[in-house]
């Protein structure tokens, strides 16, 4: 096998209007729906970060209408505990897996 026939996935980037309206680009990392509530979430990491060494996470619930993507910030603490505790169950499935 050469290095031409690995597939690599080309990574997702979004945009995301920071506080004053400029748009920030975000890589995206995982993305999964909670069984009991059919709500869909990512979790992105910001591409261009001051610091690599304390990569930050962000999760949004989010819903797609045709081609636009709509963001919510997760506020409620019961639903960021569960949003939590999925990514870090999925993050130990996938390391298991390599």
């Amino acid at each position: 096998m050469t290095k031409d026939d690995m597939q690599f996935e080309e990574p997702e980037i979004i945009y995301i209007p920071d506080e004053e309206g400029n748009e920030e680009e975000f890589e995206v990392i995982m993305k999964f729906e909670v069984d009991e509530s059919d709500q869909k979430y990512m979790m992105v990491v910001p591409l261009h970060s001051e610091d690599d060494e304390s990569e930050e996470v962000y999760a949004f619930r989010y819903e797609e209408d045709g081609d636009d993507l709509k963001l919510y910030t997760i506020e409620d603490e019961e639903e960021w505990n569960m949003v939590e505790e999925t990514f870090n169950t999925l993050l130990g499935e996938m390391e298991e897996g390599d």
